[in-house]
């Protein structure tokens, strides 16, 4: 009976609720003094029920960098009295060196006392012990022009093997930050001793001007403890370490007063073009004229719309322009390629303006313009090539009509013709040879277009991995494939494009990264089920076309592991011609 009054006595001393008053707060750290890029482990201890969420870290965000906070609470009974403890964890690291004090904190009514931490500089110099941890950091210029790319670098040194660990980007305020490449991973001597060193480079891009400070990295992780007494059984037992990279001061100088071009500071641009190799074009034939533009230390965001001005004599049909930012030995090079198809709609020479795009040279100091040069041409009368034209369509039209004179007897029809083709208002064309030879180019034109649209591959740098292509395919080319055959069989032609684009562009990257999916396509001999393919769905009267074909054709050429390679972007310093 005794007993279970006593039970009964507990229970209801552990049942009773635990006043939430704070009686005391402590606040301590783990080390003191401390050099400038290590890590202060600040420890606020609550005696009684406080929330978790009422400790606040704002005040020591004026002297010190705050890092995760962790909270943990303890309860014990002493003679029936329930007391219970909550503990936050946080770790800091100073912004500089000297004396900084941890400020009194609150915690439900409760302060703790202030603190004095002594802050000293690194410790360097063949008289001072070696570190087993730390990291640096370097900028390649800490003077740079709004939109400028610099180089950041950072350093971690490893005395031994981390069990785990996380290395943070830079912080710069409005800035693009941007990893290049992977970590480089080496082994150095610094004063004698020997470091595992993990090296990663950043590019950093100023989006304002004036003085600004990059927050180094912060690294925190875990290696094994070196004292003996730390094993736990069979396993080692771990500490946890971190560091902070010093912080780097750069100067961004505004855009020059005397700049009235779109700004484009770099280390080198150039334009290129892709341009059919015949002097003399034919009224109505469609010409396809792809443009690129490529700059060196800039971001694809940052390049201009490329000033394309033609004579009156030209229909044009613009292709959306595709950007790409490709990382090439440490430096940022953007690209943006512009396609046009033109028709001429009149015979005659004819001059094409030079393209130029105005630029500032970062490394002089000076504006330069990239440009191409003026283009004459000369634009042959349709009717030299009309009775070049299948006959095909041209005896469906007759067997229609009987007064449409056969093309071979006469190739020009006088202008009051017009009148004998009942379909076509008198209006519309003064030549119904003409009309009918301009009909069938539309559609081979809609097929061209459609294939320079969606068939054309982003050019891509030499010597450069196809994983740091923005937007690049990430799979690899017999899973692509395999999807091509899928989309082929059931798809629409819009999927078709696509799958077949993405396809491409790996079988590309086997044997050149530098040829377009569109000259590709073109030298393989698939065109023609792709231009049936897309005149089923841009032709005034669209027709069933055949996907067998298609995939035959593909399954063919993907056999036949072409070796030839077209280079779509020309090297950036050719040999005799300078920026």
């Amino acid at each position: 009976m005794k007993q279970s009054l006593f039970s009964i006595f507990l229970f209801l001393c552990l049942a009773h609720p635990a006043l939430a008053d704070v009686t005391r707060v402590e606040a301590t750290i783990d080390k003191n003094p401390v050099m400038v890029d290590e890590a202060i482990q600040l420890t606020v201890t609550a005696l009684g029920d406080p929330a978790r969420e009422v400790f606040d870290s704002s005040p020591l965000l004026k002297d010190f960098v705050v890092g995760r906070t962790s909270v943990s609470t303890q309860t014990r009974i002493i003679n029936f009295d329930k007391e219970e403890t909550v503990t936050w964890t946080t770790t800091l690291f100073p912004r500089g060196e000297g004396n900084f004090t941890i400020p009194a904190l609150t915690v439900e009514g409760k302060q703790t006392k202030p603190l004095t931490v002594n802050v000293i500089p690194v410790q360097a110099g063949q008289d001072e012990p070696a570190r087993d941890y730390y990291l640096t950091t370097d900028v390649d210029i800490s003077e740079v022009y709004l939109h400028q790319q610099l180089l950041y670098t950072a350093k971690l040194y490893l005395a031994s093997n981390i069990e785990r660990g996380s290395l943070q980007a830079p912080e710069l305020q409005d800035a693009q930050i941007q990893q290049l490449g992977d970590d480089k991973q080496y082994s150095d001597i610094v004063n004698g001793k020997r470091y595992q060193v993990i090296e990663r480079t950043f590019a950093i891009v100023p989006q304002s001007s004036g003085e600004f400070t990059i927050k180094g990295p912060v690294f925190a992780g875990e290696v094994l403890a070196q004292d003996p007494n730390t094993r736990f059984g069979f396993f080692n037992r771990t500490k946890q370490i971190n560091r902070l990279g010093p912080d780097i001061t750069i100067h961004v100088k505004p855009v020059p007063a005397d700049i009235d071009y779109h700004w484009l500071p770099g280390e080198y641009v150039s334009l290129n073009e892709e341009w059919p190799q015949q002097s003399s074009f034919t009224v109505g034939e469609p010409v396809t004229r792809t443009i690129t533009l490529t700059a060196m230390g800039v971001v694809e965001e940052q390049l201009p719309e490329l000033p394309q001005m033609y004579p009156p004599g030209f229909k044009l049909y613009p292709d959306q322009a595709s950007t790409a930012t490709v990382n090439k030995n440490n430096t940022l090079i953007a690209q943006r390629v512009e396609t046009l198809a033109m028709i001429p709609t009149q015979a005659g020479d004819f001059i094409l303006p030079e393209v130029t795009v105005p630029w500032f040279n970062v490394l002089t100091g000076k504006t330069e313009t990239a440009r191409l040069p003026a283009k004459k041409i000369t634009v042959a009368p349709a009717s030299a090539t009309a009775t070049q034209v299948q006959p095909a369509p041209l005896t469906q039209a007759q067997s229609d009509n009987t007064a449409l004179p056969a093309p071979a007897a006469q190739p020009e029809i006088p202008q009051g013709a017009q009148g004998t083709v009942p379909q076509a208002a008198p209006a519309e064309s003064n030549d119904t040879l003409l009309w009918i030879v301009s009909a069938l180019w539309i559609v081979t034109l809609a097929g061209w277009i459609v294939t320079v649209i969606y068939f054309r591959r982003r050019p891509v740098m030499q010597g450069e991995k196809l994983s740091d292509v923005r937007g690049s395919a990430g799979n690899d080319e017999k899973q692509a494939f395999n999807s091509l055959q899928k989309v082929i069989q059931t798809g629409a032609p819009g999927e078709v494009q696509k799958a077949l684009r993405q396809w491409a562009f790996l079988a590309g990257k086997q044997q050149s990264p530098t040829v377009p999916a569109g000259i590709y396509l073109r030298k393989s001999g698939v065109q023609p089920q792709i231009d049936a393919m897309l005149s089923s769905q841009y032709s005034d009267k669209p027709q069933q076309w055949d996907r067998k074909a298609l995939l035959q054709s593909i399954q063919a050429i993907r056999q036949q592991n072409t070796k030839q390679s077209n280079s779509a972007l020309p090297p950036l310093y050719p040999e005799g011609q300078s920026s």
